[in-house]
């Protein structure tokens, strides 16, 4: 679809980026003779009544705070067309991923970009909203005649405290994300501050706390990142301190909610000594990143676009006695001792009994839109991205996704929107596969045809679902346990 060159009474000048669900615009506000940003909706969801709602949920997210270190939402409306937009502050100076690809930032221009950011969230929290992907990228720039002003944006992730208060993993950035967003647990506002810390030790460095860039890699962080001193060696040691506790895996461990952090920051920049209870650096435990990634993939990392599961839903399902209500916003001690028993199992490459203890809990994986889900056993989330064909959303998980695109034997599962409404009537075997039976039926409301194949070590079943209005969707799942299968296979929700 071609764009016009008006949006309402704003002038598109030039586009400024675009993603999976949204184009930005630089626009002129002719009327206030001042330069905007304009989200649009990109035009192949304008039929879906839940992207839609999604879209605006960011803009309604961004107007319940009136901070200077929050990108403002000055407008929303509906183009021509019928797509939603929203007009939003324009960052003219940039992001903080740009600051660090140019070079080494002054320790004092880090200390002012990482309070001012804080500044930000701490608004966020006193509404009631988790960010859940605070990232260079998301850390843009104000020009102004004192200097340039930091602001926190896309809150596309954006959920409301009591919302995110269940066991889930929220959307979010491997480099940047909180531990226990993977472990499964409740969040609170610690998770931000966590990111917010990664975000600071990737200023003063250049490089992100751990190179990690998969769910594995994170479920094993055990202890802080290396001291900044051995990356820079300008870092003083008191804001070594000071960032290192912001990122302690335990979260019960680290700086108790930002206003602490960010005291403490500000006082060892300002008196270069260690506050007050703080364990020194060069005590705290150094561990080297997991994966061992050098600093060029680690840069590369820091601004690594957000993927599924890492930054899809990923929700635990634990007994219904283990998530009570009432239950406070941290572990269960079962779920700690789960949790302590992963850890163990992956840093150790431990044997298959104990992995298969762990891994086969069952999680949730969301695709980014959020319109896709499908409950799988824990082990297969180890190598599952976020696909797509024909723009549509897909999610694709499986123990080993090179093998399951090469049609060898491993368990998996893809589920894709079609565009195509009409379901097949004959299906076509994967390699080394036969045909077994065909079912036509509904699931739910919906019409379904599934078919059945053998393989030589596994067995496969492919389901295509009727969307009302129009499109379709496709399921395959393989595995050796037709029992397992089948749990995957109904497991699949389609919003």
């Amino acid at each position: 679809m071609d764009q016009p060159p008006r949006i309402g009474r704003y002038s598109l000048v030039r586009r400024v980026g675009a993603g999976g669900f949204a184009t930005v615009w630089l626009a002129r506000d002719e009327q206030l003779d001042a330069d905007v940003a304009v989200k649009i909706l990109s035009d192949n969801w304008i039929d879906e009544d839940d992207v839609r709602r999604r879209f605006l949920a960011e803009g309604r997210f961004l107007r319940r705070v009136d901070s200077p270190h929050v990108v403002g939402v000055h407008d929303v409306g509906e183009a021509e067309d019928g797509r939603p937009y929203l007009v939003l502050t324009y960052a003219d100076g940039g992001s903080l991923a740009d600051k660090i690809k140019a070079g080494p930032l002054e320790i004092a221009d880090v200390v002012d970009i990482v309070t001012q950011v804080g500044s930000g969230l701490k608004q966020l929290h006193a509404r009631g909203v988790l960010h859940r992907d605070v990232k260079p990228a998301n850390v843009l720039f104000h020009k102004e005649p004192e200097g340039d002003r930091a602001m926190l944006g896309d809150l596309g992730l954006g959920k409301s405290l009591e919302t995110v208060s269940q066991l889930t993993m929220p959307g979010g950035t491997p480099a940047y994300v909180a531990p226990e967003q993977v472990m499964g647990d409740r969040l609170d506002h610690r998770a931000d501050l966590y990111s917010l810390g990664a975000v600071a030790y990737a200023a003063f460095t250049g490089q992100a706390p751990h190179g990690v860039i998969s769910l594995g890699a994170v479920m094993r962080i055990d202890a802080p990142p290396p001291s900044m001193s051995t990356i820079r060696d300008d870092i003083p040691p008191a804001i070594d301190a000071v960032v290192r506790r912001a990122l302690e895996p335990d979260r019960d461990k680290r700086w108790p909610d930002l206003d602490s952090f960010l005291d403490a920051l500000n006082e060892a920049h300002t008196t270069g000594k260690i506050p007050a209870g703080l364990v020194p650096a060069e005590e705290l435990p150094v561990k080297a990143g997991p994966g061992g990634l050098d600093q060029a993939t680690q840069l590369a990392d820091a601004n690594r676009p957000t993927i599924a599961p890492l930054a899809g839903g990923l929700t635990e399902t634990p007994a219904a006695e283990e998530a009570p209500a009432e239950a406070p916003p941290r572990r269960s001690g079962r779920a700690r001792w789960i949790a302590a028993v992963l850890a163990v199992v992956l840093a150790a490459g431990g044997g298959y009994g104990g992995y298969k203890l762990v891994m086969s809990r069952p999680v949730t994986v969301e695709d980014n839109s959020q319109r896709l889900s499908v409950k799988v056993p824990r082990e297969w989330t180890q190598k599952s991205v976020n696909t797509a064909q024909n723009s549509q959303p897909a999610l694709l998980i499986s123990t080993d996704t090179t093998a399951w695109q090469n049609e060898q034997n491993v368990a998996g599962v893809f589920v894709g929107i079609l565009g195509a409404s009409k379901l097949p009537e004959s299906g076509t075997p994967p390699k080394n596969c036969t045909a077994g039976d065909t079912n036509n039926d509904k699931v739910g409301d919906r019409t379904a045809v599934t078919f059945t194949y053998t393989c030589d070590q596994s067995t496969v079943k492919e389901r295509y679902l009727a969307l009302s209005g129009s499109g379709s969707v496709r399921i395959q799942v393989r595995d050796n346990d037709p029992a397992e299968l089948q749990k995957v296979l109904d497991s699949v929700v389609v919003k």
